[in-house]
């Protein structure tokens, strides 16, 4: 008899372009990396050689995770431990580790390098509120909205429950101040809202909403030049410093429009076929956080509009296929957290080149996998652990009911693992 394993479900229209992305931002470290450590007397090759461990850390992490059951990864057993070890992270990373460049939320481990709890709370908000949601379907069927907000009694019940625990992990995320990955937790948990089962039209007038306050947020900012938060705030002053380079770069193109200006200069050396890998002249001291935050700019000045352009339509496509991963998915849970994945990629990728071409203020959003940081690759790393075993899973199911529901001959030997 022959019998079907996990590993024949593997879903490879996510795990190669998901590997292309990661050898490809291996290679982007390298040459981003080295520069910048010469120009501080550092191992050239330290930083590249962190990423590869996490890299291969990451397959490691993705493999385990396919071989877990679906069923236990959605139960909320977890999140009496995750949470409040999230929460320990971030209160370490504010008051007890040293800042790093200034701002809070890494914290050194010897020998590793550092940890930064925003990144990993943003997968963990999003398998909180799919498992969570998944438990309420039956409710939600019937009290729509209700059933997670309860508006009757709002107040009262919202110092229990997943509003509260939401509330305390962004709050944690705001005091670093952390306000890019906080955006980003807050954008996937509306995602993986908006798919719980409520009715469109709330969606639909929570996206009317934003979209009104995103406009007037970005007028008052052009108008005021980008100079709205008072200097007593001095522990968010560069948050200033980034609506101001939003409203204008060149209006202090020494200080806080330095590097959305050579971010420009970068993609404008590009032109359409690049200067080569490697021959990029802005990540050579003229750009501040050339591997992390604008690293894209880098890639462009580098690979040129046409790589640029390649990259993003690989990184685009497998966004699509996460969310075709959720949206095909039968069981509420399977749906929620392919698509929360999907979400965070999405947002994560329009809030970094939306930062870096000027359309929104900057906010330190990396880039997925180009960019360098060992926290980041881990955590999208697995994302799609997950979504590749709810995918095994799906397709599981949907052959089960196939074999139960018609007698076919050429497939009566054969049996389905669910490990």
């Amino acid at each position: 008899m022959k019998e079907l394993n996990k590993r024949h479900f593997l879903n490879y229209s996510i795990l190669i372009p998901y590997l292309i992305l990661s050898v490809l931002g291996l290679i982007i470290v390298f040459s981003t990396t080295v520069p910048h450590q010469i120009e501080l007397g550092l191992p050239p090759y330290q930083l590249f050689r962190n990423q590869t461990i996490f890299f291969v850390f990451s397959l490691v992490m993705i493999a385990m995770i396919y071989k877990m059951k679906v069923d236990k990864l959605r139960s909320r057993g977890w999140f009496g431990i995750l949470i409040p070890i999230m929460l320990a992270l971030l209160f370490i990373a504010r008051f007890l580790a040293p800042p790093v460049n200034g701002a809070h939320g890494w914290i050194p481990i010897p020998g590793i390098g550092t940890i930064q709890p925003a990144e990993y709370l943003k997968l963990v908000s999003v398998w909180f509120l799919a498992a969570t949601f998944a438990a309420k379907q039956d409710k939600i069927k019937v009290q729509d909205i209700d059933a997670l907000f309860n508006r009757k009694q709002f107040f009262v019940n919202f110092i229990s429950g997943w509003r509260l625990w939401m509330v305390l992990m962004v709050g944690a995320v705001v005091v670093m101040p952390d306000m890019g990955n906080a955006l980003l937790i807050l954008i996937s948990a509306a995602i993986v809202l908006a798919t719980s089962g409520i009715s469109y039209r709330w969606t639909t007038g929570f996206l009317k909403i934003f979209g009104i306050f995103s406009l007037i947020a970005l007028v008052i900012l052009k108008i005021t030049g980008g100079n709205i938060i008072p200097s007593i705030f001095g522990s968010i002053t560069y948050v200033n410093k980034r609506f101001i380079a939003f409203a204008n770069p060149f209006q202090d193109s020494s200080d806080s429009g330095h590097q959305m200006i050579n971010g420009y200069y970068a993609m404008s050396n590009g032109g359409w076929f690049g200067r080569g890998l490697g021959n990029s002249i802005q990540k050579k001291g003229y750009l501040p956080e050339a591997h992390t935050d604008f690293v894209f700019a880098i890639v462009m000045e580098e690979l040129g509009l046409i790589g640029g352009m390649i990259i993003l339509g690989l990184l685009f496509f497998l966004i699509m296929r996460i969310f075709m991963v959720g949206i095909r998915a039968k069981d509420p849970f399977n749906s929620m957290m392919s698509i929360g994945v999907g979400g965070i990629f999405f947002a994560q990728v329009l809030v970094n080149i939306g930062g870096i071409a000027g359309l929104i203020p900057s906010t330190g959003v990396t880039f997925p996998f180009l960019s360098q940081g060992g926290n980041s690759i881990l955590i999208l790393s697995v994302g799609i652990g997950f979504v590749l075993n709810i995918s095994a899973d799906e397709k599981r199911r949907e052959l089960a009911e196939i074999t139960s529901k018609y007698d076919l001959s050429e497939l009566s030997d054969i049996s389905l693992s669910k490990s």
